[in-house]
């Protein structure tokens, strides 16, 4: 399998079109349909249907495997740049909408591009060499690590741990109430994957099945969330010290925090802010 023909696969089944892979990549959509072709010739089976574009069961297995392989592929390119780099006085510091705490931003220092991501952009750009560190959050039990996918040779580093609590419309009948998460699974959620915390997430850590989207929110404004959920549009699960104009839920079970994490490869540049970021001399 070429690379150049999975970056290609990745995008038409990611993007459901052959014409928004074309534009993504700069290829003409002639082309896209070739790299497809010759995907799918050299593996002997079809990899998408073509009306709706989606991916077969063996395009779906695939786009498993292609994914982190490309990703690591990105990450060895972006290593070994780095070895050869020469100084830009530039650091660039991805986080997620979450991990932006206050004390965070007092201690960015300047000269540093931030860019706010979701949780997977930021692993991507940062094994990419796209960015030099990166902060990402999420829920996990009290002192464990996050549970983040193989991206590369990465160092994570705990920069913080908060109480975590769902997030309800004034006026909730439960408002106020130590749940435990399982009680909610039959509630109306928002599936808001890059700012609350994923609802495959509650499932996993609630050990239950449930925890269904009423509606989708893509983006990374938290203030956004949080007027959906004022409205009674669902529930969401983030850190109780950003519930601000909702009621909230705490948990009594199970056990869990919001942790976030300082992610790099060689800092570079970086590694005073890193050592800021985590309490650390440089």
């Amino acid at each position: 399998m070429e690379t150049h023909l999975l970056r290609t696969f990745v995008a038409v089944a990611r993007g459901g079109s052959f014409s928004r892979a074309a534009r993504d990549l700069g290829y003409t959509q002639s082309a896209i349909s070739q790299h497809i072709a010759a995907l799918e010739q050299d593996l002997g089976t079809t990899l998408l249907t073509r009306r709706p574009v989606a991916p077969t069961r063996a395009g779906e297995r695939l786009l498993e495997h292609a994914g982190p392989l490309l990703t690591r592929l990105d990450a060895a390119r972006a290593d070994l740049a780095r070895l050869t780099a020469a100084p830009t006085g530039r650091v660039a510091l991805g986080l997620t909408p979450l991990s932006l705490t206050a004390d965070v931003a007092a201690t960015v220092r300047r000269g540093t591009e931030v860019r706010v991501l979701g949780r997977e952009d930021v692993l991507t750009e940062l094994a990419a060499g796209e960015l030099d560190l990166g902060l990402v959050d999420g829920m996990t039990a009290p002192s464990d690590p996050l549970p983040l996918p193989d991206t590369g040779p990465l160092t994570t580093t705990v920069v913080g741990e908060r109480p975590l609590a769902v997030a309800v419309p004034a006026g909730h009948p439960m408002a106020g109430r130590a749940v435990r998460l399982a009680e909610l699974a039959d509630a109306g959620w928002i599936d808001a994957p890059d700012t609350a915390i994923p609802l495959a997430r509650l499932r996993k850590s609630a050990s239950t099945g449930g925890f269904r989207g009423r509606l989708r929110y893509t983006g990374t404004d938290v203030r956004g969330l949080l007027g959906l959920v004022a409205a009674g549009q669902g529930l969401a699960l983030l850190p109780a010290d950003v519930l601000t104009g909702v009621s909230t839920l705490s948990l009594s079970s199970p056990r869990v925090v919001h942790r976030t994490e300082l992610v790099h490869g060689d800092p570079g540049e970086g590694a005073a802010l890193a050592a800021a970021l985590t309490g650390q001399r440089p």
